[in-house]
């Protein structure tokens, strides 16, 4: 495994860290002992962050995590969200009262005195435009209940918005090979601020593993059966806001530019991890052979430099003017 500093807070983490969204739940069937087994596959191969939220199986997710961290010895840092238990999910719902509850609700899940990565549940933009959410992150801190606070967002425009908050340690942001546009203008402001990068979302919901297929069916509580156009929350998180019977094609050509001996996991993992101002990637994994694939891809070598604009070439053919311009 390597490591990549994540922005000011002084941790090292898992250049390739865990997704927690599959293990709660909206991604077809999950059974909490493969579940466990895959976290500890993971933290056996080196991982140290995790990712979760509140609304992860409604808590589901954020006890499993709990459970590994007390039967486990290693450091382990766990980032969790608050906010879309907001219903409705409004800007005006982003105030202390709430804020607070979720917080502490997320602590008695956690088993934890303080949360080391709090961070904003892709929020509606206006709250981006309002100080006093920030302010109220900030005397969190000050009360020892989160120890960092960080954002994930929808679009690159609300990400460039909220690192103008000086105490925004991190932004989570989709990136991958199907979703190209924060390594533009976003990454070198980043940089710059020394603000950590989490990359989720990385295999553009399956599309990037190479296994769906045109007649590949999701069970009704994936999120992947009904959310192609937003009917669940915002339509760029389901395959990366690519049109399916495109993206296939477009994972075809990338099928053929692979590298031999690795998978087409493994490629776009890499992938991502060619970018440094990434801090980590958050792959998720049901099962703990996911895990093993996903998280030995970061001892692989680089990706040759013609490969990788074969890569951006395959992007530009098939997949940018349909997102690009949207997040």
């Amino acid at each position: 495994m390597k490591y990549r500093e994540l922005g000011r807070t002084g941790w090292k983490v898992s250049s390739l860290s865990f997704g927690a969204w599959a293990i709660g739940g909206t991604w077809g069937t999950v059974d909490d002992a493969e579940s466990f087994a895959a976290l500890n596959k993971a933290v056996d191969m080196g991982v140290n962050f995790i990712d979760t939220a509140d609304v992860y199986g409604d808590g589901r997710s954020e006890r499993l995590v709990a459970k590994l961290r007390k039967e486990r010895s290693e450091q382990i840092y766990v980032a969790t969200k608050a906010g879309r238990r907001l219903d409705p999910h409004t800007a005006e719902g982003y105030n202390r009262k709430n804020l607070t509850a979720f917080v502490e609700r997320s602590l008695k899940n956690l088993e934890a005195d303080t949360i080391d990565l709090l961070q904003l549940h892709c929020p509606p933009t206006e709250v981006y435009y309002t100080p006093e959410v920030f302010g109220v992150l900030d005397d969190l801190v000050k009360e020892g209940k989160i120890r960092y606070y960080g954002v994930s967002v929808e679009k690159v425009e609300e990400a460039l918005k909220a690192i103008e908050y000086p105490n925004v340690q991190t932004v989570q942001i989709i990136f991958n090979m199907f979703r190209q546009r924060p390594a533009d203008l976003f990454f070198e402001q980043a940089k710059e601020k020394k603000v950590g990068i989490l990359a989720r979302v990385p295999l553009a919901s399956g599309l990037l593993t190479g296994k769906l297929k045109m007649d590949s069916a999701f069970e009704a509580d994936d999120h992947r059966a009904a959310n192609r156009n937003g009917e669940w929350f915002d339509r760029g998180e389901t395959f990366a806001g690519v049109d399916y019977a495109t993206g296939l094609k477009a994972v075809d050509e990338l099928k053929a530019i692979c590298p031999d001996n690795i998978s087409l996991v493994q490629f776009a993992l890499r992938w991502i991890l060619m970018f440094d101002a990434v801090s980590c990637a958050i792959p998720g994994a049901k099962r703990p052979a996911q895990a093993e694939e996903n998280f030995g891809t970061a001892d692989l070598p680089e990706i040759p430099a013609d490969v990788m604009e074969k890569v951006e070439s395959i992007y530009n053919k098939y997949i940018k003017d349909s997102v690009h311009h949207y997040w």
